[in-house]
């Protein structure tokens, strides 16, 4: 090899070091930028270094071989850029994924073991109650007729909690499994309505608050599965009742619109506040720091009662959302129309 021949070789092993210099600066520029970017500047680098050291090289004579080498290195670069481009996107959308299926499962394993810790004390508060008061009948403690009764029935009330308990982590496990099954079907959601508002009255009554039907709902039919849609309208003006104060009014509205049937259940609690409105469907949301159990009507359960609604609706393709108003929160349900 001829000295001048060399000096081209080692001016050309320069330029391409140039210009990979200048691209591992750029790259370092554009760090924060998108994935594609630097995908897309990792392609190029190369491919410029190379054609800058063949140039050089040539010591810019751009004979005909050049110009064969220049054609070959365009198509290279036109199917190379494109390509990188693809694959910087798609490596992209899968961080995405994978950061939010991540996050979803740190979610999960949160919600897991904040509603463990719930049920720990649920289950142990009427357990020991239960323990107690059998301790007292075996032990003789109690002894006269009337008495023996209520404890009777008190542990019959604690048992039939815990049976709820579990029947409600039943569920919810076949919620979160997608193994629920439901007959779906056109139902009257007037019949549902007024079933379930009857079903709760005595409970309202007891408390003296009022469950009034607005509007006339007669005839209106969804897309659903109606002993479902019984079971959170229940949970919904169960919550209600609890929530509303003496005297006070629960009103459940149904309609229907362009996008469907709907069913709203308005109470006067005085409103869920802000950072906790967004957790209300959360498994062991209960809008209180209190873990004290409570029974018959203001039994607060596991705190799944919303969590398992949101369940069953969006397994007969509806929906439920909450939102504030003057006087309280209004629940609003959605289902397809019939």
């Amino acid at each position: 090899m001829t000295t001048d021949a060399l000096h081209s070789v080692v001016i050309g092993l320069l330029s391409s070091m140039a210009v990979v210099s200048v691209g591992a600066v750029v790259l370092h520029q554009l760090r924060a930028r998108t994935l594609a970017l630097s995908i897309v500047l990792l392609t190029l680098v190369p491919l410029l270094a190379i054609i800058a050291g063949v140039v050089v090289t040539s010591q810019f004579m751009f004979t005909a071989e050049l110009r064969r080498t220049a054609l070959v290195w365009f198509a290279v670069t036109a199917v190379s850029v494109p390509s990188a481009v693809l694959l910087g996107r798609s490596i992209a959308r899968q961080s995405v994924w994978e950061s939010e299926a991540l996050e979803r499962e740190r979610s999960a394993e949160r919600s897991r073991r904040e509603l463990l810790a719930w049920l720990s004390h649920d289950l142990r508060t009427p357990i020991a109650g239960v323990q107690a008061m059998t301790e007292a009948l075996e032990d003789g403690v109690v002894s006269d007729p009337e008495d023996v009764k209520q404890y009777a029935q008190l542990i019959r009330s604690e048992t039939l909690r815990l049976a709820s308990m579990i029947d409600d982590l039943f569920e919810m496990s076949q919620i979160n499994a997608g193994t629920l099954r439901l007959d779906v079907g056109p139902i009257a959601v007037d019949d549902v309505v007024r079933a379930a508002v009857e079903a709760m009255r005595p409970a309202a009554d007891r408390r003296g608050v009022s469950v009034v039907v607005d509007g006339h709902p007669h005839g209106t039919l969804a897309v659903g599965a109606a002993p479902e849609l019984m079971r959170v309208l229940h949970n919904l003006l169960g919550n209600a009742i609890r929530h509303t104060p003496e005297s006070g009014v629960v009103a459940v509205s149904v309609g229907a619109d362009s996008l469907g049937v709907w069913l709203r259940v308005e109470d006067a609690c005085g409103g869920i506040p802000d950072h906790d409105i967004t957790n209300v469907f959360d498994m062991g949301y209960r809008g209180t720091d209190s873990r004290e159990s409570e029974r018959g009507l203001d039994a607060q359960g596991a705190g799944m009662g919303l969590a398992i609604a949101r369940g069953l609706l969006d397994a007969q393709s509806g929906s439920i959302a909450v939102h504030n108003h003057e006087q309280g929160c209004r629940f609003e349900i959605r289902l397809p129309a019939a």
